[in-house]
């Protein structure tokens, strides 16, 4: 994994087309967490391999700041897969933090990735090790053996739901995907993202949800954004940048949350060292570990978002 992103914030993820060094120019003064510059589903076929250079040069020849920086290269069922990693990570440098894999629906192919990462950084110079990897899931596969992609490597930094691809998988009829079905009496992938959430957590890695395709309706993403964020993602992808702005809003606490939660950790290290109970009133409510615990949370999100707690 790289040392240097590991755990920094993914609230807004923002998808450049790998094939633009327009987009890719303005993609350093957009203020998302996260940018990858998309070799995938953003550029044609007839582009894909002119468009590694290009990344190449973008990644050189931009300031990033301290964003994470990823390229997504195409899937393993494709003849890209592996010159993507060789020629972008072989001729990146260092700024690279992460590859981006997609359609995975294998642990072995997040070990194929692994491997051939090993041995391009080697050859690059680089640390053994300095490249991370983000996977998404989005087939019916891929879902089915989620626990074991997410272990699969010391890589991983990350797993993304992707709709589009996993309803095209399932056969679900709709023509638009990661955004809600008003038919549908419920969110129709609430199993898909608690199973993604599970797996994701159970090894240490950042969850993200994947893109909301309506980019000028600002109102319905930050409504379906608060569905992930409220079962525990980090944050969501932006196909637009005026996206960005309400998932970093949407996926960070509030000032308020964010003081409470020191206000609640404060009166039980009182309560634990000072009395020696083990749960004491808070305001109305009761606190005792697991409130630590939620409150803990809720203060490591709010560090990575810039919070800092209000004077008393």
């Amino acid at each position: 994994m790289s040392p240097r992103s590991k755990d920094l914030p993914r609230r807004s993820c923002l998808s450049v087309p790998g094939s633009s060094e327009k987009m890719m120019g303005k993609a350093p003064g957009i203020p998302a967490d996260m940018v990858f510059l998309d070799l995938e589903d953003a550029v044609a076929p007839r582009e894909k391999e002119a468009s590694r250079a290009k990344v190449v040069e973008a990644i050189r020849g931009h300031e990033w700041g301290d964003k994470v920086l990823c390229v997504r290269v195409n899937d393993w069922s494709t003849k890209w897969t592996a010159f993507d990693i060789v020629e972008v990570v072989g001729n990146a440098g260092p700024r690279l933090d992460e590859i981006m894999l997609p359609k995975v629906e294998s642990a072995a192919q997040v070990v194929a990735a692994d491997m051939l990462l090993r041995q391009v950084e080697v050859r690059a110079g680089l640390p053994v090790g300095h490249i991370g990897m983000e996977v998404q899931i989005e087939t019916a596969r891929g879902l089915i053996n989620v626990e074991e992609i997410c272990a699969a490597s010391p890589r991983l930094e990350t797993v993304i739901f992707g709709p589009a691809d996993f309803a095209a998988s399932m056969e679900m009829p709709v023509l638009t995907g990661g955004v809600q079905i008003p038919s549908y009496p419920g969110d129709h992938f609430h199993y898909v993202f608690s199973k993604i959430l599970m797996a994701g957590r159970a090894n240490g890695l950042q969850v993200i949800d994947g893109p909301f395709l309506y980019v000028r309706d600002q109102d319905a993403l930050r409504d379906y954004a608060a569905r992930t964020r409220t079962l525990g993602y980090d944050g969501k992808w932006a196909l637009h940048p005026d996206q960005v702005t309400v998932l970093n809003d949407v996926f960070s606490p509030t000032q308020e949350q964010f003081d409470k939660a020191w206000d609640i950790i404060d009166a039980y290290r009182d309560a634990t060292e000072g009395e020696g109970k083990g749960a004491v009133m808070f305001g109305t409510e009761m606190i005792d570990e697991a409130s630590r615990k939620m409150a803990l949370k809720f203060i490591s999100r709010g560090e990575r978002a810039g919070r800092v707690r209000t004077p008393k």
